[in-house]
C-alpha cells in the first residue's frame, strides 16, 4: 500500500483544510541572513543517519525544462512542457538515483526578507510567462501523486529551504544532494552535502568548486559578494570579476580581511573595493542563504515509498504523457498496464509464399509499408527486409539479409516480386516517414507509386509545435501502445549491431510492428485532420510533396571536392592570420574558442565594459562583441574569426565527408516536419545556412555543380514573396500598385515615408525602408530596428510610426490578425495551415506576449510563402513530367528552386518555372520569379 503523506501546499493550490498550514508562515518577520543562527529547527532525525536525501529546487528545475522543451500540449490543448519535464526528472531521480528521502522545495509568491533589505532585489526579472504559470497546478498534482512532500515558507526562497534541510541532513549523518542549477547553493557544500546536476547527471563537490572558482565552500558567499549577480540584481563590487575575486580570497581569505587590509592592495582594484564596500556588504546579506527557516516538517513524510499509481496514471493520460508510462510502471505495480498488442506477425522466408501473398495484396486498395535497412542515410542504406500490413494487428516481414544460417529470400528475387505491388499507383501506400523508404527503394531501382498517408506528416500538421512525431511517440499517444525499441535489438554505443545481424525471431516483431502501427494510426489521424480542416492541405500539398522530396534526395547535387579542399587551405591560412592578429591585439595567446578565456581578456585584461552577464559570467556573444567593437579592435577580429571557423568546420571540411562515394554527390535531407511555419529545412548538410551574399559563401557555393560538365544549374527565385503576401493580406493599394508596376518596393516606401521624389531616395533611405519592410513581417521593435540600423531608438520608433501612418492598411491587418489569434488561439495560412500560438491572450504581458505576437504574424506571412513554394514544386514537377524533360529538380533553399538542366532545355525550363511558379495562386499582387543560369551554384 502507498504510505500516507503529509502534503504541504503550494500557493494558489487548494488543498483540503487539514492539509493546509503544515508550514508555519513567517508572516512579515524580518530575517537577516548576515549571520544565521544555526539553531536546530527540528531535532536531529535518527532516520537519516547513513541514508541518502535529495532536495529539489523546484523552481530552478521547472524553468530549466520549460525553456529546454519546445511547445507541448495535452490532448485538451493546454501547455504541458514544464509539467512533462518536471515529471520526467522526478521519475529519473526516483528510478535511477534511488534516494531514501526526497523533498521538493518551492518559492512562495511575494516579497522575501531580502526585499526588505534591498527592494531592488530581483527587480529586473520579468513576469512569469502565462504558459508556465498555468502549469504549476499540474506540477503540484504530479508531486502529490508521487507522494513527495512540498516545502515552502512565506518570506523565504526555495534556496533557504535547501540550506535548512541540508544542514539538518548533514547534522544527522545523511548524504544530501541538492538538485539545483543555482550557484548560490555552492555555499552549502560540505563533505556530506553536494550539488547534483540532473542535466549532466553529475555531482558537484568541493573539488569541482576549487577547480571552477579556486575557493572553499565557506568562501562562496564572500566570492559572490564581490562578483555580484546580474540575474538577481545583486550589485557586487563594480569591475571586480570572478578571476579578481578568486585572487583576493586566496590571498586574504575573507571579505572582512580584504577590507581590513585594503592598504596592501594597489592600483585600480583598491579604488574599486573602496568605492564598492557598501555594495559588497549589502550583497553578502543577499547571497547568504538562511539555514534556520522555520519548518514544521516530519522526515518520515519524505521517505520514498510507492507513488499513488492510480492517480499518477490518471494524470499521465490527462496530460498525454504516454511516453513516460514505462518509467512510472518501473516504480511499482500498476493496476492499468500499458496496452500490449495481441498481434499476428509472420516472417515470410520463402519466395513461393511471398509470391502468393503479393497476388493477394495486389487486390487491396491500400497497404502499409516499411523497409528495414543497415543505415539511417537512405542513399547509403542496404535493404535488410520489407514489412507489410493490410489489417490491424496483422503484418508480414520479408527478410532479404540476416545472420548466417538464417533462412532468407534472395534480395533481387524479393525486389522483383514486390516491384509490381510497390509501383502500382492504384494501391495507396501508408507508412511513417515514407520519404525515407522511397529514397531507399529508389536507390534499389524501384519507384514507389501511390503514396497516400504518412503518419508523421499527419501528426506534424495537427501539432506543428510538438517536438516528437516518432512512431514510438504516436503509438503511445494515440493507441496507448508501447512499441519495441530498436535498442533492444541492436544495442547502443560501440557494441551496436547492424539490423542484418539481428536474428529473424527478434527482428520480425519489431519490423512488422513498424508497418502495423501506421495502419492503426491512419483512421485516428485522418479523422482529426478533417475535424481541423486540414484534410485538403494534407492530401493535396504535403503528401504529393513526399514523392518530389524523395526524388530530390535520391538525386543529390554534384560536389567539387578538390575545390572544397583548396578552400579549406585558404580558410585555414586566413584563420592563422586572424589568430596572429588577435594575439597581437590581446597582447598574449589564449584559447579563442573558449568564452571563459575570451571574457578574461576582454573584461579583465583590456577592461572593456561588461554589456550583459550570463549564469557563467560576462557574455561574449555576437551582439556583445559588436557593441564592444566600438571600444577596441579585438572584438571585430573575434567576430571575423568565428565566422571563418564556422564556415570551415561546418561546410568546407564537413561536406566532402558527406559526399556519396558511388554518386559523387551530396544527398541532403529535406525535412517537412521541423519548421512550425511549414517551411522546409535541410540537413546533412544544412544548405540553407550557407551565406548568400558574402564572398566566402559564394566561394563555397562555387563547389556545387550540375551533374554533367556541359549542363547548367538553373535557379528560380521568388522575388520578395513575403512582402507580396503581406500586400495581399493587407490589401494596401500603394504596395499592390508598386508590385503591379514592378517597382523597387524598398525605394518606393523610402520615398513615401521621407516624402521625397523617388529619384531623390538615397542608399541609406532605401536601406532603412527595407529594414522596416522586413521588420514588419518579423515583428521588429523600435529597439530591434535601432540596433539593425545603428540609429537612436526614438528615431527608429518615429520611422516605424511614419511607416504605419503611410500604410494604415498594413497596421489594420496586423491588429486584426492578432485579435483573431487572441480569440481562436491559432493562426492560419493562405492554404489553411494552422499553428497554435500560446501567450497571446489578453492577460499575457511582456516579453512572452511580444514573442507570441511576432510568431503569429510570422506564421501567417512566412507560412503562406512556404505553402506557395510547396505548391510551386508540385506544379513544376508535374509540368516537367508532362514535357518529358531530362532536367532535374535538385534543391529548395529559402525562396529558390535549383535545377540541373541540359543546354538544349534551358529555354523550355525557363518557361516552365516562370509559368508554373508565377501562376501558383491568384493573389491581389502578381508573383514574380527571377531566373538565372550558371555553371556553379555561385553563379545563379
Amino acid at each position: 500500500m502507498p504510505k500516507p503523506r503529509r502534503q504541504l501546499a503550494l500557493d494558489g493550490f487548494e488543498l483540503q483544510d487539514e492539509q493546509k498550514q503544515l508550514v508555519e508562515p513567517a508572516g512579515n518577520k524580518t530575517h537577516s541572513a548576515e549571520k544565521t543562527s544555526g539553531k536546530e529547527t527540528e531535532k536531529d532525525s535518527p532516520l537519516l543517519k547513513g541514508r541518502t536525501v535529495y532536495v529539489v529546487d523546484s523552481h530552478s528545475l521547472i524553468f530549466q525544462v520549460f525553456h529546454a522543451i519546445g511547445e507541448m500540449t495535452s490532448p485538451q490543448g493546454e501547455p504541458v512542457n514544464a509539467i512533462f519535464g518536471f515529471t520526467r526528472d522526478l521519475l529519473f531521480l526516483l528510478r535511477e538515483q534511488k534516494p531514501d528521502f526526497i523533498i521538493c522545495a518551492f518559492d512562495r509568491p511575494g516579497p522575501t526578507f531580502r526585499h526588505e533589505i534591498y527592494p531592488e532585489y530581483k527587480a529586473d526579472r520579468g513576469e512569469m510567462p502565462d504558459e508556465l504559470s498555468v502549469q504549476f497546478p499540474g506540477i503540484q498534482q504530479i508531486t502529490e501523486a508521487f507522494n513527495i512532500p512540498i516545502l515552502q515558507v512565506d518570506a523565504f526562497e526555495a534556496d533557504d529551504i535547501l540550506a535548512t534541510v541540508a544542514q539538518q541532513a548533514d547534522r544527522s549523518g545523511a548524504n544530501c544532494f541538492l538538485v539545483t542549477s543555482d550557484k548560490d547553493c555552492r555555499q552549502l557544500i560540505t563533505e556530506r552535502v553536494k550539488i547534483y546536476n540532473i542535466r549532466k547527471q553529475s555531482v558537484y563537490d568541493q573539488q569541482n568548486l576549487d577547480k571552477d572558482w579556486g575557493i572553499r565552500a565557506n568562501q562562496v558567499v564572500d566570492f559572490q559578494s564581490l562578483v555580484g549577480d546580474s540575474v538577481d540584481n545583486v550589485p557586487g563590487v563594480a569591475r571586480i570579476g570572478p578571476k579578481t575575486a578568486t585572487t583576493l580570497l586566496q590571498r586574504f581569505d575573507s571579505l572582512e580581511s580584504i577590507f581590513s587590509q585594503l592598504n596592501e592592495i594597489t592600483g585600480a582594484k583598491k579604488t574599486y573595493l573602496q568605492d564598492g564596500k557598501d555594495d559588497a556588504l549589502l550583497s553578502r546579506r543577499l547571497v547568504r542563504l538562511a539555514d534556520d527557516v522555520p519548518l514544521d516538517f516530519d522526515w518520515s513524510a519524505a521517505e520514498v515509498g510507492e507513488p499513488n499509481i492510480e492517480e499518477s496514471l490518471r494524470l499521465f493520460h490527462a496530460f498525454g504523457f504516454q511516453s513516460l508510462l514505462p518509467q512510472l510502471r518501473a516504480l511499482g505495480p500498476t493496476k492499468e498496464q500499458v496496452k500490449k498488442q495481441t498481434s499476428d506477425y509472420v516472417c515470410v522466408d520463402r519466395l513461393d509464399t511471398l509470391q502468393k501473398l503479393v497476388k493477394e495484396w495486389e487486390k487491396s486498395e491500400q497497404i502499409s509499408i516499411d523497409v528495414e535497412t543497415t543505415s539511417l542515410q537512405p542513399s547509403q542504406a542496404e535493404i535488410v527486409g520489407y514489412s507489410f500490413s493490410l489489417l490491424p494487428e496483422r503484418a508480414y516481414y520479408i527478410p532479404v539479409r540476416g545472420p548466417e544460417g538464417e533462412q532468407i529470400i534472395d534480395p533481387e528475387a524479393a525486389l522483383q516480386c514486390l516491384r509490381p505491388l510497390l509501383e502500382n499507383a492504384s494501391i495507396g501506400k501508408i507508412g511513417q516517414n515514407l520519404k525515407y523508404d522511397l529514397v531507399v527503394l529508389r536507390t534499389a531501382g524501384v519507384r514507389v507509386a501511390g503514396v497516400a498517408f504518412d503518419t508523421m506528416i499527419a501528426s506534424y500538421l495537427l501539432e506543428a509545435g510538438r517536438r516528437g512525431h516518432s512512431l514510438d511517440a504516436l503509438a503511445l499517444h494515440h493507441l496507448g501502445h508501447e512499441t519495441i525499441k530498436i535498442e533492444s535489438l541492436i544495442g547502443k554505443g560501440k557494441n551496436q549491431r547492424k539490423m542484418d545481424e539481428v536474428a529473424l525471431k527478434e527482428i520480425t516483431d519489431y519490423a512488422a510492428e513498424d508497418a502495423d502501427i501506421p495502419l492503426q494510426l491512419k483512421p485516428i489521424l485522418e479523422k482529426r485532420l478533417h475535424e481541423n480542416q486540414l484534410g485538403e492541405l494534407f492530401a493535396k500539398l504535403e503528401i504529393p510533396l513526399v514523392d518530389i522530396l524523395a526524388e530530390m534526395e535520391y538525386l543529390g547535387i554534384r560536389v567539387d571536392i578538390k575545390r572544397l579542399q583548396k578552400l579549406s587551405k585558404q580558410f585555414g591560412a586566413r584563420l592563422k592570420d586572424l589568430e596572429a592578429e588577435i594575439y597581437e591585439l590581446a597582447d598574449g595567446n589564449f584559447n579563442i574558442a573558449s568564452p571563459k578565456q575570451l571574457a578574461s581578456v576582454l573584461f579583465e585584461k583590456l577592461e572593456l565594459p561588461i554589456i550583459k552577464k550570463t549564469k557563467t559570467g560576462p557574455s561574449t556573444d555576437a551582439d556583445v562583441l559588436e557593441q564592444l567593437a566600438e571600444y577596441h579592435s579585438l572584438p571585430e577580429k573575434i567576430i571575423e574569426y568565428r565566422q571563418f571557423a564556422k564556415l570551415k568546420n561546418t561546410y568546407v571540411d564537413a561536406i566532402p565527408e558527406l559526399v556519396n562515394a558511388n554518386t559523387g554527390r551530396v544527398h541532403a535531407s529535406f525535412n517537412q516536419v521541423v519548421a512550425a511555419t511549414g517551411r522546409l529545412s535541410s540537413s546533412d548538410p544544412n544548405l540553407q545556412n550557407i551565406p548568400i551574399r558574402s564572398e566566402e559563401g559564394r566561394e563555397i557555393r562555387s563547389a556545387f555543380l550540375p551533374g554533367k560538365d556541359d549542363w547548367k544549374l538553373l535557379g528560380a527565385d521568388y522575388s520578395q514573396i513575403e512582402l507580396r503576401v503581406l500586400a495581399h493580406y493587407a490589401e494596401d493599394d500603394a504596395l499592390i500598385g508598386a508590385f503591379e508596376r514592378d517597382e523597387d518596393i524598398h525605394a518606393l516606401v523610402a520615398s513615401q515615408i521621407h516624402d521625397v521624389p523617388l529619384a531623390d531616395v538615397t542608399k541609406e533611405m532605401r536601406h532603412s525602408a527595407k529594414a522596416v519592410n522586413f521588420g514588419v513581417i518579423y515583428g521588429q521593435s523600435p529597439f530591434g530596428l535601432a540596433k539593425a540600423l545603428k540609429i537612436d531608438r526614438d528615431e527608429a520608433a518615429e520611422f516605424i510610426d511614419a511607416y504605419f501612418a503611410r500604410y494604415p492598411q498594413i497596421d489594420a491587418f496586423l491588429i486584426k490578425t492578432l485579435e483573431e489569434c487572441g480569440k481562436q488561439g491559432y493562426v492560419t495560412t493562405l492554404f489553411g495551415r494552422r499553428r497554435e500560438i500560446r501567450g497571446i491572450r489578453s492577460e499575457t504581458e511582456g516579453r512572452q506576449r511580444n514573442l507570441a505576437e511576432r510568431m503569429a504574424i510570422n506564421t501567417v506571412i512566412q507560412g503562406s510563402a512556404a505553402d506557395l513554394m510547396k505548391q510551386s514544386m508540385i506544379n513544376v514537377a508535374r509540368r516537367m513530367k508532362k514535357e518529358s524533360v531530362e532536367s532535374k529538380m535538385l534543391l529548395q533553399i529559402h525562396d529558390e528552386l535549383v535545377f540541373e538542366v541540359p543546354p538544349d532545355e534551358l529555354e523550355v525550363m525557363e518557361t516552365i518555372v516562370h509559368e508554373e511558379m508565377e501562376s501558383v495562386a491568384t493573389l491581389k499582387v502578381p508573383l514574380k520569379v527571377d531566373v538565372k543560369c550558371g555553371s556553379t551554384w555561385a553563379e545563379i
